[in-house]
């Protein structure tokens, strides 16, 4: 077992990371001293799979506990269920000192984030992360948010977990779609921040799509120290330091959105995202084609796409400009100048992000400029 702390003066936490460490969940919440009754928010999926175990701790324990299950689905990430889930925690909540337990994937780790920073304006949450890519990232470093159709996570806040319990054993849960799209979140803290990590993924990648243990603790502890170092240091993005985390990102965003959330889960999207962004910093001579081919040759060995699905390039476009982290009418994008090595680079010509999502994409229609 490993315990990570993420540094945020009065609201620092514990990433633990291990196999079969659930159980351990009633000493921390009783040394957190967070509350006696868990509103447990999950999916019928990992219900089946990952609860009994939870459950078990939480009678052991003598805490009150009561299950949500929404539905496994991005749509579960949206007004319409963060206030249902608000009305029926509302109810449970009578003559009770409540906290919030997350157990599932990056959608139920984002709403019931958001959902306990507004709820009273603000309960304790813990975060049992169930698959890879929240494991690795979504779990950590407060962000929360739901979509709205005109983009993804536009209504959110940062509200850090009391406590994240990353067990191993439940990865064991997942089916290899969910493992590769994790594998896409790790792939990418290689490119930004760890060489070495990278070249182990390049090695070890088959022990990982076969749900090795001490495979997937190591990509988890590497990742987990990454974010949590780049969060203690710059939680809200003030400083340019977390900026490095949206590596992919702000073009998988637009990928997501352009197919309605419907084609792409999230770090196929990275994904396909990231080989952009290379392709981007290719143009702009920040890197050479060798770079370029070493990432894609490792996303293809991950069985993660590397081409876009036909579609009209104006609706790349104008999802692409919709993005959040937009500064003003400048475009803002995180780009490389090798492994480990990011740049953040504003106003890229317009020309060259249309060559590069055209060059991604299988079977063009349309190749138009947007506007």
């Amino acid at each position: 077992m490993r315990t990570i702390r993420v540094k945020l003066d009065k609201r620092s936490y514990d990433i633990v990371i291990g196999t079969d460490i659930i159980p351990l969940l009633g000493k921390y919440i009783k040394k957190l001293d967070i509350g006696n009754s868990a509103y447990i928010i999950t999916n019928t999926y990992v219900k089946e799979r990952c609860s009994r175990g939870l459950i078990r701790e939480l009678k052991k324990s003598g805490l009150n506990f009561k299950i949500k299950v929404i539905p496994d689905t991005e749509k579960s990430k949206s007004i319409p269920v963060l206030t249902a889930v608000i009305n029926d925690l509302a109810k449970f909540d009578l003559k009770k000192r409540v906290f919030i337990i997350a157990l599932g994937g990056g959608v139920v780790g984002d709403l019931s984030g958001l959902v306990a920073s507004i709820y009273k304006r603000g309960i304790p949450y813990i975060q049992i992360p169930t698959t890879l890519l929240a494991q690795v990232d979504s779990a950590i470093g407060g962000k929360t948010a739901v979509d709205l159709k005109e983009g993804k996570n536009l209504i959110g806040a940062i509200y850090q977990p009391r406590l994240v319990l990353s067990d191993c054993c439940l990865l064991k849960s997942l089916d290899i779609r969910q493992l590769r799209a994790g594998l896409a979140e790790v792939i990418k803290y290689g490119i930004i921040k760890d060489s070495r990590l990278f070249t182990y993924l390049e090695r070890e990648y088959r022990n990982i799509l076969k749900l090795k243990v001490l495979a997937l603790e190591r990509i988890v502890r590497s990742s987990s120290l990454i974010k949590a170092d780049i969060v203690g240091r710059d939680e809200r993005e003030a400083k340019g330091i977390r900026t490095a985390l949206n590596f992919g990102h702000t073009l998988a965003h637009a990928i997501e959105a352009a197919f309605s959330f419907k084609k792409y889960n999230h770090g196929e999207a990275v994904a396909l995202g990231m080989l952009i962004a290379l392709d981007i910093s290719q143009s702009l001579k920040l890197i050479n084609s060798s770079l370029n081919k070493r990432v894609e040759s490792l996303i293809k060995k991950a069985g993660l796409p590397t081409k876009i699905e036909s579609i009209r390039l104006n609706e790349l476009m104008q999802a692409f400009y919709r993005d959040k982290k937009f500064s003003g009418a400048k475009n803002r994008l995180v780009l490389i100048t090798g492994l480990g090595k990011v740049k953040i680079v504003e106003n890229v010509p317009l020309e060259i992000i249309e060559k590069a999502l055209k060059n991604r994409i299988k079977q063009p229609s349309v190749l138009r400029r947007a506007g």
